[in-house]
């Protein structure tokens, strides 16, 4: 598609969005044609992602806010972002030479501050943040299976089981997981949920005896690099969502945008490497 305006940092070029494009496909009759092509909406959302910027201040290139923010909520109550986050992961993998699925998987919580009301604002005293908690599991190559967001207050074991309890949703997402990679946050009467609901071993990365000061945790770095990914995004720097289902959406999006671009990264370098 040829843009009518100076393409933005965070725009989709056109073999990225390609790769997503199917799932916005129009199955229904009824209505009219789109106006707006589905490819300026969400370069208008990712653009509010990155930045950080109210819907109503998306610059006047975009489509009308009004009309970003509908096909944002649209398809988060749809839950086509999920989808399409599923849909990158797995192309990711199968471009690196992995299973589609993974078999091994990471858990980690964040605590984050909240910027705005809305539903699900606690406290956690450990972290000393008033704000939410979001719950991520991720592959091993660090992009994100499931999201979940719960109030901060939410202890971390109870959280853990929140998203595992999602994962038993998603049949498709564990046909060859074996292992859960956390820390001790997770120990306890979860390890025995686990083996028994999901047939799946939580195994808790400890520190190495004897360690002072910081070292990077074996596997465990891997979804700490998650945690920094997603902050890098300013809508994500706190929570400024009104609802949780909006956290998650962004999160994901983060993911799917991030995916993308290493998508096009790796076929850039195969058309090089064919090319010498």
């Amino acid at each position: 598609m040829t843009k009518s305006r100076i393409a933005y940092p965070t725009d989709l070029n056109d073999n990225e969005y390609a790769r997503i494009a199917p799932l916005f496909t129009k199955t229904s009759k009824r209505g009219a044609p789109r106006q707006i092509p589905i490819q300026e909406i969400m370069d208008g959302i990712l653009y509010v992602l990155k930045t950080g910027c109210t819907w109503r201040d998306l610059p006047h290139d975009f489509p009308k806010w009004k009309t970003v923010y509908h096909y944002f909520r649209k398809y988060r109550i749809q839950s086509i972002w999920k989808q399409m986050n599923q849909r990158a992961h797995e192309l990711v993998r199968k471009a690196v030479g992995k299973e589609p699925q993974a078999s091994a998987m990471l858990l980690d919580c964040q605590s984050v501050k909240s910027a705005e009301g809305g539903e699900k604002i606690g406290f956690d005293a450990g972290k000393k943040v008033h704000g939410r908690k979001r719950i991520l599991l991720t592959d091993t190559l660090g992009f994100v299976v499931l999201v979940k967001v719960t109030s901060a207050n939410v202890q971390d074991v109870h959280a853990g089981k929140q998203i595992l309890q999602d994962l038993i949703q998603h049949p498709e997402l564990r046909e060859r997981l074996k292992v859960i990679f956390t820390d001790g946050g997770f120990r306890g009467e979860l390890v025995e949920w686990a083996k028994t609901e999901l047939n799946v071993d939580l195994e808790i990365v400890t520190k190495t005896s004897g360690q002072k000061g910081f070292q990077v945790q074996p596997k465990r770095w891997v979804i700490e690099r998650t945690n920094a990914w997603v902050t890098r995004h300013r809508r994500l720097a706190r929570d400024y969502e009104r609802l949780t289902e909006s956290s998650e959406s962004f999160i994901y999006l983060a993911l799917i945008r991030l995916a993308l671009r290493r998508l096009s990264l790796i076929s850039n370098c195969q058309t090089v490497s064919k090319g010498l």
